[in-house]
C-alpha cells in the first residue's frame, strides 16, 4: 500500500511554532490588520462625505418639465421635475485617487460663504448635512464615521456664523452674523484643545483634530518603515552575498566602501538633506535607505554566506555546474534567511524611532504631512496640553511593543538550534 504522508518542510513547521506563540502571533494579526484598515482612512476618518444627494433647485438640461407654451425647450417659471443626483467627495481621497479625482466647489452645492469659507472653495460638509437637515428638501449629507480629516483646521467652525461680505476669510464690524447666544456681539469659540465630545482627543496648536493625524500618522510611519525594510534588505542582501560569496579582494575592497557609508554622519546627512530636498514619504525614505539602511544588513548576510559557501552541498552545486547567482539565492541564500528575518522586526523598529526623531527635530516630513514625531515636538513647546505628549507617546508605545512581540515569536520560530535545514 502506497504511503501519502509527507512530511512537513522546515518553513511550514517556522510557521506552526510562531503561531503557537500567541503574544507574537495575535500582534501580528492586530499590526496588519490595523495597517490595512488604515489604507481605508479617507472613508473612515475625512471631513469629505461619503455620499451627497443634491437637486440644485435649478433646471438642468434632461430634467422633465412642463411645456406651457409649446416651444420645445424650457423657459423660466415652467414647472419642472428636480432630479437629484449623488455625488461621492470622498473617493477622490481613496487610494490616492485612483478611484476618482473629481473636485466639488462650495457653490457646487449651493454653500454660501457662512463662517468665511470662500464660496468657490472647499464645501463644509458638516455644515452642509446640517443645513440640508435643516431644510428638510430631500438633500441629505452622509459623513464618515469620524467627520475630521488630518489638515484641516476645525474650532473657527465653532465660531457663530457670519457672512464675510468682503471674502477676507475673517469676520468685519457691520457683517451680519447669527447671535447664538443672544448678547448683540460676535463671539469666537476658541475652547481649550483638551479631548472633548466633538474633537475626541482634542486639537493640536493649529486647531487639526489629533484624532484624524494620528490615524494618518500610523498608516504614514509603518509605510515608511516597510519601505525601508524591503528596500534597505533588497540592498543589503545583494551586496553582503556578493561579498560573502567571492571574498578575497571583493570583499577586501567591498568593506572599505562600506566603513565610507557608515563613517557618514547619518543625522547631519539627513538633517542637509531634507533641508534641500523638502522630500515627502517614499524620498525621505529612499535618502535613510542608500545613506545607512543597507549597511547593518549587508554585514549580516556577509557572515552569513562566509559560513554556508563552506558546506559540502554548495560544492555539490557547483560540481553539477549551477551558476553562480543560482548558488547564491537558490541555495545559499534560504539557508542564510534565519538571522536576516529575526533582524527584520527590530530593524522596523528602529527604523520608527528615526521617522519620529526626525520629524520631532523638524527635519522629516514637511508640514502639514500628520506624523507621531511633529505632534510631541508641539507638545513640547505646549507642555500645558498634556494630551499632546500623552497621546503620541502611547500610540509609539502600542506599536513597539506589538512588533516586540512578533519579533521575539519569529526569532523563537526561526531558531537555528530547534528546525535547521542542514543538521
Amino acid at each position: 500500500m502506497k504511503n501519502n504522508i509527507q512530511s512537513d518542510s522546515i518553513f511550514q513547521k517556522r510557521l506552526r511554532r510562531f503561531k503557537s506563540i500567541k503574544r507574537g502571533y495575535y500582534s501580528f494579526i492586530i499590526l496588519i490588520s490595523l495597517y490595512l484598515l488604515s489604507f481605508l482612512s479617507p472613508i473612515l476618518v475625512n471631513s469629505k462625505a461619503l455620499i451627497v444627494c443634491y437637486a440644485n433647485q435649478n433646471y438642468d438640461k434632461g430634467e422633465d418639465y412642463s411645456d406651457d407654451n409649446n416651444n420645445g425647450q424650457w423657459d423660466k417659471g415652467e414647472l419642472f421635475q428636480d432630479k437629484q443626483n449623488y455625488y461621492f467627495p470622498a473617493l477622490s481621497d481613496l487610494f490616492g485617487g485612483l478611484l476618482s479625482k473629481k473636485y466639488y466647489d462650495a457653490s457646487f452645492f449651493g454653500q454660501d460663504s457662512m463662517r468665511g469659507k470662500p464660496k468657490y472653495g472647499k464645501p463644509n460638509y458638516r455644515v452642509l448635512q446640517v443645513t440640508f437637515s435643516n431644510h428638510e428638501n430631500g438633500n441629505y449629507v452622509i459623513m464618515p464615521l469620524y467627520p475630521f480629516d488630518p489638515l484641516e483646521e476645525v474650532l473657527s467652525e465653532r465660531d457663530e456664523l457670519y457672512s464675510d461680505l468682503n471674502n477676507n476669510n475673517r469676520y468685519d464690524n457691520g457683517e451680519p452674523f447669527i447671535d447664538e447666544n443672544k448678547n448683540k456681539k460676535f463671539d469666537t469659540y476658541r475652547p481649550a484643545t483638551y479631548p472633548d465630545t466633538i474633537n475626541l482627543l482634542g486639537t493640536d496648536n493649529q486647531g487639526r483634530d489629533v484624532l484624524a493625524r494620528l490615524i494618518y500618522g500610523f498608516n504614514v510611519t509603518l509605510t515608511f518603515a516597510l519601505f525601508i525594510t524591503f528596500f534597505a534588505y533588497s540592498i543589503g542582501i545583494i551586496v553582503g552575498g556578493i561579498l560573502g560569496y567571492f571574498g578575497g579582494k571583493t570583499d577586501l575592497f567591498g568593506l572599505r566602501f562600506i566603513e565610507i557609508f557608515a563613517a557618514l554622519p547619518f543625522l547631519f546627512l539627513m538633517m542637509t538633506l531634507s533641508q534641500i530636498l523638502k522630500p515627502n514619504v517614499l524620498i525621505l525614505a529612499l535618502m535613510y535607505v542608500f545613506i545607512t539602511g543597507w549597511i547593518a544588513i549587508s554585514y549580516y548576510v556577509r557572515g552569513e554566506f562566509y559560513r554556508e559557501k563552506a558546506k559540502d552541498y554548495v560544492s555539490a552545486a557547483v560540481s553539477m555546474g549551477q551558476s553562480t547567482w543560482k548558488i547564491m539565492f537558490k541555495h545559499i541564500l534560504p539557508n542564510a534567511l534565519t538571522p536576516i528575518i529575526t533582524f527584520a522586526p527590530f530593524a522596523i523598529i528602529s527604523y520608527i524611532f528615526a521617522l519620529v526623531s526626525l520629524d520631532f527635530l523638524g527635519f522629516g516630513l514637511q508640514p502639514p504631512t500628520p506624523s507621531w514625531g511633529e505632534l510631541l515636538n508641539q507638545g513640547k513647546t505646549n507642555l500645558q496640553y498634556w494630551h499632546l505628549i500623552l497621546i503620541p507617546l502611547l500610540s509609539i508605545a502600542s506599536t513597539l511593543f506589538l512588533i516586540t512581540f512578533i519579533g521575539e515569536a519569529i526569532r523563537e520560530a526561526f531558531d537555528p538550534k530547534v528546525y535547521s535545514r542542514l543538521r
